[in-house]
């Protein structure tokens, strides 16, 4: 569990930091260029596409996990846009809360008891 938490520090950590640098060099305009890269039919809207996917199902799964409670709903969406930057630290917060155990940060309120 402390090479996955580690993995995680490390994604948050660098993603802040490219996000800081992308942001000083292009502004804050993320959604024009990922618009255009989606549209135009190249391998980087491909890549836009599949990653527009990963963020949709990482939204559905924190809602899924917590029975599509209305703060799950919340945060699923929040999720859904801000990417690893939020989904590294709830999962690094989920590790604590569940001690370490899969099952429980998998499955939340989910786990047959």
């Amino acid at each position: 569990m402390i090479f996955f938490r580690i993995l995680l520090t490390g994604m948050f950590l660098g993603i802040t930091a490219y996000t800081a640098i992308a942001s000083q060099s292009y502004g804050w305009d993320l959604l024009t260029p990922f618009f255009q890269g989606l549209i135009s039919l190249t391998w980087p809207g491909q890549f836009h596409f599949d990653f527009s996917c990963y963020l949709l199902l990482s939204g559905l799964w924190i809602m899924w996990r917590n029975q599509f409670s209305p703060q799950s709903i919340a945060l699923g969406l929040v999720a859904s846009v801000l990417g690893i930057l939020f989904f590294a630290p709830y999962l690094i917060w989920l590790s604590f809360q569940n001690s370490g155990n899969i099952k429980g940060i998998l499955l939340g309120k989910n786990q047959s008891t």
